[in-house]
């Protein structure tokens, strides 16, 4: 498994990370990912580890804090191998303390996610979500405070958007707090707004990604074809109101090329889609998700190899959308171009 830098700081990470929102599954939404108990998710674990993924991702908000307890018990007797992200921020009851950044919020959910984790500090921790009604300055400044007491190492954000990011990252900037060093994104090959704005800003910035939903909410699997009902075992079925919205058309388009794609490599059209993204600039690593040890060896598949240019360029080319104003000058204008240049694709 190769490791890269997480962003600009000194965290290497694999580029497969493992997302553990199957893990303990409840309610409408993370039922439907999937209900993997301790046994299981240990026996995950292992398989993640054999093949150098050693970062697993979870968050407070999985099946209210379950996922963090039994991706605890997977890890346990091993801490030392492993690298935790969790994040936080997001409602976790209706009391006034229960939801957003405050500093009374992040320090209880970090002692509540060491505690659920069994461990004495978490590798990344990270904002689950922009909390419009705290400070910015209030928000890094207690961060700050959790990283210099030893409870976290680095610190990251998930669904920014540019400003946030930015003004988050100046005013640690000024006061000398810990920086972001992750954020957490939305990305895949039908879901490429990432690329407008976060891409430059996390290259300017040193600002890795980590890419959640690499196949579009579970579009880009295979299952999902042209002229065919959604098969009766996806959890697009149960899911599909959750996530963003995609334009049927514009998804079997992709899907076309995918599969043409996956004939000439002999992978599956899930690698293929994964593979595409680990070439992409500013990622620092994919989260792949599995219900069952089938699917998690095959989203391994996806590392190890790479597309031709010729592969990529043609599941660019299919995955393409217009960028609202003021981002699509930066694509579509010589002028614009010429001072803009593309953004180097990350080394794999």
């Amino acid at each position: 498994m190769e490791y890269r830098r997480l962003g600009e700081s000194g965290l290497k990470v694999p580029a497969l990370s493992f997302g553990a929102g199957t893990f303990a599954g409840s309610g409408p939404l993370f039922g439907a990912w999937g209900n993997t108990d301790a046994t299981e998710a240990r026996r995950l674990v292992d398989i993640c580890l054999e093949a150098g993924v050693t970062m697993f991702d979870t968050a407070d908000v999985y099946s209210d804090g379950a996922s963090e307890e039994v991706l605890g018990e997977a890890i346990r007797g091993r801490r030392d191998q492993v690298i935790l992200s969790t994040k936080t921020t997001l409602p976790m009851g209706d009391g006034p303390q229960d939801a957003g950044s405050s500093r009374s919020r992040l320090i209880t959910a970090c002692e509540n996610a060491l505690r659920r984790l069994g461990t004495e500090y978490i590798d990344l921790f990270q904002l689950h979500a922009f909390d419009a009604g705290t400070p910015v300055e209030e928000v890094v400044a207690t961060l700050d405070d959790l990283v210099r007491a030893g409870k976290v190492r680095y610190v990251g954000v998930s669904n920014f958007s540019g400003w946030q990011l930015m003004k988050s990252l100046a005013v640690a900037d000024r006061h000398g707090y810990a920086r972001y060093a992750a954020h957490q994104v939305y990305y895949s090959l039908v879901g490429r707004d990432y690329e407008w704005e976060l891409m430059p800003l996390g290259a300017d910035q040193g600002v890795g990604a980590i890419v959640w939903s690499p196949l579009g909410w579970g579009r880009l699997t295979g299952k999902v074809r042209r002229g065919q009902p959604i098969p009766s075992g996806s959890r697009l079925h149960e899911t599909a109101d959750f996530g963003p919205p995609v334009d049927d058309e514009y998804l079997f388009d992709v899907v076309d090329v995918l599969d043409d794609v996956a004939t000439e490599t002999g992978k599956a059209v899930a690698q293929v889609a994964i593979n595409w993204l680990l070439r992409r600039p500013t990622v620092s690593s994919v989260i792949i998700g599995a219900r069952n040890e089938q699917q998690l060896r095959q989203n391994l598949g996806a590392a190890g190899w790479s597309l031709t240019d010729d592969q990529v360029a043609r599941l660019d080319a299919a995955s393409a959308r217009t960028a609202p104003y003021p981002y699509f000058p930066y694509y579509r204008q010589e002028g614009f171009a010429r001072v803009n240049p593309p953004i180097a694709p990350t080394a794999v």
